[in-house]
């Protein structure tokens, strides 16, 4: 692929999580309708790179067992794709764009299997995670999700582990956090944080959407927000559609965030769908929908230059 045909960066996916509920599932060859992100719309769609999280449901989420399945996954179906690149530094993604190929990074969402042992993340590290939520929904060692009654922030642990991902390089993600851990990560990292697939919370009212204050808070510190496809983020009144988006984008970049929105799909965690946006070989749909409002340069903002700039700053050099 020529370095002109990539048209996005998504930061988001679960094609790890189905993969290890389904060992039949493929990877390449698999546009059967089982999973949304398949390598041959990934190359199809244009996609620069796909950040591939590993997600464990909570009944098992405590065990590092499944975690380090899902990497092998990661690494035995993912990367065995011939025109897949694994990307851990600043240099991994720019030789992917040389040679056309669709760089893959690693991220955690959540971190109850790593039980408070730092030594883990640093073991995940050398296995190439690069970008870690310290949470889904519920509590754990590390901090409160959102959806957790109590509302509490960090735990002492929790806070060791967010300077260890600075020290690291890997990339802190505040999607899933509750309001009071949202805050606390913010006023801790170093390093600009990311909200890789969670809308505005103004335009529609659940609580996984981010209010303008905590928006605010991630585009003065530099951050990016992962404007995401599921369709309860999107809008609550109706189907969601590609169009319904656009009052996201546009409110972020009201708020100041032109040149800190990217996408964060949410594909393959996701069991209901926009009507006209199900997998990447829709994303076109959203690019056609953003250039009738926005500029050439704006929309390949939106789509994967301000995601490529922060990579490039915040990626380890090698």
């Amino acid at each position: 692929m020529k370095k002109e045909e990539f048209i996005m960066i998504d930061f988001h996916c679960d094609v790890l999580s189905k993969m290890l509920k389904n060992d039949a599932l493929t990877f390449q060859g698999g546009a059967d309708g089982t999973l949304d992100v398949t390598y041959e719309r990934l190359r199809q769609s244009g996609t620069m790179l796909q950040t591939f999280a590993i997600y464990i449901s909570p009944r098992q989420s405590a065990n590092i067992e499944p975690v380090l399945e899902s990497v092998d996954l990661f690494y035995e179906r993912i990367l065995s794709c011939k025109e897949m690149q694994l990307v851990t530094s600043a240099a991994d993604l720019e030789s992917s764009i040389t040679s056309g190929k669709t760089g893959a990074l690693l991220s955690l969402e959540g971190v109850s299997g790593l039980q408070g042992r730092l030594s883990m993340l640093r073991l995940l590290y050398r296995l190439g995670v690069r970008a870690a939520g310290l949470t889904w929904n519920d509590g754990n060692w590390a901090a409160d999700g959102i959806m957790e009654p109590r509302g509490a922030g960090l735990t002492g642990k929790g806070r060791e582990f967010v300077s260890a991902c600075n020290e690291l390089g890997i990339i802190v993600d505040v999607s899933h956090l509750s309001e009071q851990a949202f805050w606390d990560v913010a006023g801790l990292s170093t390093k600009p944080i990311i909200a890789s697939h969670s809308n505005a919370r103004a335009v529609c009212n659940h609580p996984r959407n981010l209010t303008d204050r905590q928006l605010k808070a991630i585009i003065l510190g530099e951050g990016r927000v992962g404007i995401t496809f599921v369709p309860w983020f999107v809008t609550s009144d109706r189907e969601a559609c590609v169009t319904d988006l656009l009052g996201h984008v546009e409110h972020i970049c009201a708020l100041g965030g032109e040149k800190h929105i990217m996408l964060g799909s949410d594909f393959d965690g996701i069991d209901s769908y926009m009507t006209d946006l199900k997998h990447p070989g829709e994303v076109y749909r959203l690019k056609e929908a953003l250039l009738a409002r926005y500029s050439e340069v704006q929309v390949a903002g939106f789509m994967q230059n301000n995601a490529l700039t922060f990579l490039r700053e915040n990626l380890p050099a090698v």
